[in-house]
C-alpha cells in the first residue's frame, strides 16, 4: 500500500499536468493573481468547515500572505514558486478535481495533498517569507 507521501507526490503530479498551463497564465498577470486570491477566500468561506480543508488552511494561508506581498514589491516569489503556489490554489478553487470534492470525508483529501506538496517543495522559500514577515514590523 502506497504511503501518503507517496500518494500526496502521485496527487501533485497529475494536478501539475492538468493545471500547470492556466497557472502560469495566472501567476504572469497581477489582475488574475488578484481575482485568484478573492476565488481562494470564497471557496474557504464555503469549506472552512470541513476538517480536511483546516489541515490546509496554514499552506493556504501563507500562500496567500506570500502573493500579495509579491503583487505588492514587498517580497520577491521566485518564478517557480509564484508557479507552484497558484497551481496549488488553482487545483484548490477548482470543483472538478481528481477527488470529486463533494464526496464526504475524502473530497477533500487531494487539495490537501497536492497543497501540502507544494509547501513541503517550497518551504524554504516559505520560511524565508515568514522570516521577512516576522522582522517587518
Amino acid at each position: 500500500m502506497a504511503s501518503f507521501r507517496e500518494k500526496s507526490i502521485d496527487f501533485y503530479t497529475k494536478a501539475k499536468l492538468l493545471y500547470q498551463e492556466k497557472a502560469n497564465q495566472i501567476a504572469g498577470e497581477d489582475g488574475k493573481l488578484k481575482q485568484l486570491l478573492a476565488q481562494v477566500m470564497d471557496r474557504l468561506d464555503k469549506v472552512s468547515h470541513n476538517p480536511k480543508v483546516q489541515e490546509a488552511l496554514e499552506p493556504i494561508m501563507v500562500f496567500k500572505r506570500m502573493i500579495q506581498a509579491h503583487r505588492k514589491g514587498q517580497f520577491k516569489v521566485s518564478n517557480k514558486t509564484l508557479g507552484l503556489i497558484v497551481l496549488g490554489l488553482v487545483y484548490f478553487i477548482t470543483p472538478l478535481d481528481i477527488i470529486p470534492d463533494f464526496l464526504p470525508i475524502i473530497g477533500f483529501a487531494d487539495d490537501l495533498s497536492v497543497l501540502i506538496a507544494i509547501y513541503q517543495s517550497v518551504k524554504h522559500e516559505v520560511d524565508e517569507f515568514k522570516s521577512w514577515e516576522k522582522n517587518r514590523f
